[in-house]
């Protein structure tokens, strides 16, 4: 083995020591000796313990099949759906694993699909790998996922954060039927390069910045006719414009009906402190004060999910692992663009 420096060798203290004593010292070190400290048993060589957050998936997320293998060997997912059923009034499970896609893509099935989804994977995660909630100190979702993380950290129950967010798809699903609207992805676009773009393509209806999810990742959401502009100009400029299957303009001020169904059905629920820190969509920062969760829910239909900034933030408070819960791997592909290094495991359904 050799050392940057030119000519310089390295070698094993084994091999380097002459004397006898010193040798037999040596030899009788264990291979590949650490130290652990006897009341830290996580850390070795003073490393810093580390800090794990939980990624949950948003609406885009589903597929049919997903969830069948998970409820057919895991009893506790399939209990899950049962009781989705009783609250839905109709059977969740069936449209996630069967289908037909159209259905399960509509934004008032899709959103509870994913929601009960994600907690159904997270209960399996914690039943086989219980090591794996050691050390979560923060939680994340992106749009929808935020309800699940607040599932998660205990602010809203199972039954509450489903009928919010059954209430959440409905409005949302209404408020995109009341206007043609779409949503596009402007791949390799930056922020500037998207908000320059918007600017000059707003015409005469909605066209405004939707979802920032990571570098050269930016999202644009309005009514369709700006959509169709925005999207050529991109190309034009030589950025890759994919228009997203989605329902209609999520994120903009197009959802204000839905804002305020949304507003009404959060006052019928409890929110709780979150025993971790819940990131918002709304201003990329953790809080754990139900007011203010609750606020910021109600603004996050209207605003720009900011989570390239989530993911930053997070990061720069710590965090070293990530796990992202739910169908699809999409945040994960999101966290790598920021960097490519980083622990995620995917917790899929």
């Amino acid at each position: 083995m050799r050392c940057a420096q030119r000519g310089c060798r390295f070698r094993h203290p084994s091999n380097s020591l002459k004397h006898p004593d010193l040798r037999k010292a040596t030899n009788r070190l264990p291979p590949q000796a650490s130290y652990r400290h006897p009341n830290r048993t996580n850390l070795i060589f003073d490393e810093i313990p580390i800090s794990t957050a939980f990624l949950f998936p948003g609406q885009g997320a589903q597929t049919v099949g997903m969830a069948r293998e998970l409820t057919a060997s895991f009893p506790a997912a399939k209990a899950l759906f049962d009781q989705a059923a009783d609250i839905l009034g109709y059977d969740l499970l069936a449209l996630c694993t069967h289908g037909p896609a159209e259905r399960l893509n509509a934004t008032d099935v899709s959103q509870p699909a994913i929601f009960v989804t994600s907690l159904a994977a997270l209960k399996q995660l914690k039943a086989t790998q219980p090591d794996a909630l050691q050390g979560v100190t923060a939680t994340a979702g992106l749009s929808l996922g935020e309800y699940t993380a607040l599932a998660f950290a205990g602010s809203l129950s199972f039954a509450d954060g489903l009928r919010v967010v059954q209430a959440r798809g409905r409005a949302m699903q209404a408020a995109a039927e009341a206007t043609p609207s779409a949503m596009a992805s402007l791949l390799g676009a930056e922020r500037a390069d998207v908000e320059a773009l918007v600017a000059e393509h707003r015409g005469t209806g909605t066209l405004e910045v939707a979802n920032l999810l990571c570098p050269g990742n930016t999202v644009v959401s309005g009514t369709t006719p700006e959509i169709e502009a925005i999207c050529r100009a991109a190309e034009a400029k030589g950025f890759r414009p994919i228009r997203l299957a989605v329902a209609g303009a999520f994120h903009t001020s197009l959802m204000q009906p839905a804002d305020e169904q949304l507003a009404a059905a959060l006052q019928a629920v409890t929110l709780t402190a979150p025993r971790i820190p819940v990131w918002s969509n709304v201003d990329a920062q953790p809080h754990t004060d139900p007011a203010e969760i609750q606020a910021l829910l109600v603004r996050q239909v209207l605003s720009p999910v900011r989570w390239e900034e989530t993911m930053r933030g997070l990061l720069a408070s710590g965090m070293t692992r990530f796990y992202e819960i739910g169908p699809g791997r999409v945040l994960a592909g999101l966290l790598k663009r920021i960097n490519r290094k980083l622990d995620i495991q995917n917790v899929t359904a």
